[in-house]
């Protein structure tokens, strides 16, 4: 079983009285990459437009560069603000391949106290269904939680 709790201390220890959002999503992803071995790719898309994400901080191999929210797990993900957690992506329609070794994949919003999309957290794996509900209703509750105090000018 996920030591959820001490992952969500450990982040607020680390990110404790910080608001920028980079440095927080750099800091998420490693402590995140890092807690568990199902997890072969960790990271955000950051929102830098109406409709349209980028890379940004993330561990392991390379990322998809720029992700419109028309298409993808991300893309569904910024589109609803709703989590996607998808037990095999070759049977998601519209699944962007950044990773061939990718089986399944939990996305989830990332919101800033005041409700603007900062972006999605991304997490792949290469196993199937390799994603519960506790890890997308914990990781939900550390994101909202340490990206509470982030403002967008």
């Amino acid at each position: 079983m996920a030591d959820y709790v001490g992952l969500a201390a450990r982040l607020e220890a680390l990110c404790a009285g910080e608001t920028d959002e980079v440095a927080l999503m750099a800091t998420v992803a490693c402590e995140v990459h890092q807690f568990d071995d199902r997890f072969h790719w960790t990271g955000f898309y950051r929102t830098v437009a109406e409709d349209l994400l980028k890379i940004g901080p993330y561990q392991g191999g390379h990322g998809c560069l720029v992700i419109p929210f028309a298409r993808g797990v991300c893309g569904a993900c910024a589109r609803t603000r709703e989590a996607q957690r998808v037990d095999d992506v070759n049977a998601f329609e519209g699944h962007i391949a950044c990773a061939s070794s990718t089986q399944s994949e939990l996305v989830l919003p990332v919101e800033n106290a005041e409700g603007v999309l900062l972006g999605v957290f991304d997490i792949d794996s290469d196993y199937p269904a390799a994603f519960t509900e506790e890890d997308e209703r914990e990781l939900t509750t550390i994101l909202r939680h340490v990206f509470a105090n982030v403002r967008r000018p």
